[in-house]
């Protein structure tokens, strides 16, 4: 029955064809286990004046892509992303009208969160809004979920013709987004480096072979559109590295202007790893326009939230509250002054946020750090000039290393010209 309901699901579904699950009928259950799914569903709140069968169904497989993240620990980060991290990069951007594109997009729960807070605001604003999707996923089997979770959330999207890499094999190179939202994976180094050096997306300095973190950076600047956002999810030594030519690349894109906010994590908010994350937010253009009645060229917002993430998921997982994500994306809507800003002035407050001129940020040395600027305490200043500095010495030790290797190999070859060799 339930090989034939998926065939069914297909029929309906054109862009589900050959993603579903057919081969129920093989599966050698064990006796009461169906019984115990429907348990466990069974469980999850729903309030039927609130939620429609398709909400329910979307619910539900939310509901298990997250405990199935949970238990899978470090695979988790090929497709998923703690739901809060990607709510509050939903409420900052505001995601309303507009293209929406994400190069590494998973199982796609920042197309849903985005979808759910267009509808959510649509009575709001007095509009409609509307979000074509644009994704591409490198994984084959990520690419099925996300499939999936379009589906049963009753959305579409252009994901390209096929599973591959965003670097190497970029099926949107003509898009220009209003909104990217990501969580590209953290430091990679096999991303096609050595393919790649003359291409046009580089425009602040190529990206070193063995981290693609400013390749991500340049990759999504590249793909906005001139009043466009992006919102990336990228480990915190990002904000701080100088090695291979990153410190020139991040200097040259402050200067620039495009950045436009640095938003700190707490720690524990990632199942699948341990290394300290940030949010960067990046413009084009920050004049007063469509995204904002305060023109902010040439400053930049720093949000410290490292105290923050008072839910807690499990011994070793947490998650911002609603409250708080309402606390951090109400001072970003004040800051630029948007729609759905309360209304309140933006005003820094110490130890959480601050509103830094260019040449402050220089005086820095262009780190971005927001511990840097938030005047935080004592205390708390100790403990980011520590991160700052492992950070810093991390990637000399790196650079080092690979020096090391270069010269053993040299002095081998000398030792062999002189006939030492063995």
């Amino acid at each position: 029955k339930l090989d034939k309901a998926m065939a069914a699901l297909e029929a309906e579904n054109p862009s589900l064809k050959g993603v579903l699950y057919r081969d129920f009928g093989r599966l050698e259950l064990e006796e009461g286990k169906l019984g115990d799914l429907m348990g466990i569903i069974a469980k999850i709140d729903f309030d039927p004046a609130q939620h429609g069968s398709r909400d329910i169904f979307g619910e539900v497989y939310e509901y298990f892509l997250g405990q199935f993240a949970r238990q899978e620990g470090a695979r988790a980060g090929e497709f998923y992303t703690p739901k809060s991290v990607v709510n509050l990069l939903v409420e900052i951007l505001a995601p309303f009208r507009g293209t929406i594109y994400d190069p590494a997009c998973g199982s796609g729960g920042m197309f849903v969160q985005s979808a759910k807070f267009k509808d959510a605001h649509a009575k709001q604003v007095g509009k409609k809004g509307d979000l074509p999707i644009y994704g591409q996923e490198l994984m084959a089997d990520t690419r099925r979920l996300c499939k999936m979770n379009l589906a049963v959330h009753g959305l579409e999207g252009d994901l390209g013709k096929t599973y591959g890499s965003t670097f190497t094999n970029d099926q949107h190179h003509t898009l220009r987004a209003d909104y990217i939202l990501a969580n590209p994976p953290f430091n990679i180094s096999d991303w096609g480096a050595d393919k790649l050096q003359e291409d046009p997306r580089w425009k602040y300095g190529i990206p070193p072979a063995r981290n693609a973190n400013y390749a991500w950076l340049q990759h999504m600047l590249a793909r906005l559109s001139k009043v466009g956002r992006a919102g990336i999810v990228l480990a915190n030594g990002s904000m701080t590295t100088q090695q291979s030519g990153e410190g020139d690349i991040r200097k040259a894109m402050i200067k620039d202007d495009v950045v436009e906010c640095m938003v700190a994590l707490p720690g524990q908010l990632f199942s699948n790893t341990q290394i300290p994350a940030c949010l960067w937010f990046m413009r084009k253009d920050k004049k007063a326009g469509k995204n904002g009645k305060k023109d902010r060229s040439g400053e930049i917002l720093f949000i410290d939230c490292r105290k923050m993430g008072a839910e807690q998921l499990s011994r070793t997982q947490i998650a911002f509250t609603e409250e708080e994500i309402h606390k951090i994306a109400q001072i970003y809507r004040r800051w630029r002054e948007t729609e759905f800003s309360d209304g309140e002035p933006y005003e820094d407050i110490l130890g959480f946020c601050y509103s830094a001129e260019l040449e402050e940020v220089e005086k820095h040395g262009f780190v971005l750090t927001p511990g840097r600027y938030v005047g935080a305490a004592v205390e708390e200043d100790d403990e980011e000039s520590f991160n700052d500095k492992m950070a810093e010495l991390t990637g000399v030790l790196y650079e080092q290393m690979k020096k090391t290797e270069e010269l053993d190999t040299v002095i081998k070859k000398n030792m062999e010209w002189l006939g030492y060799g063995r």
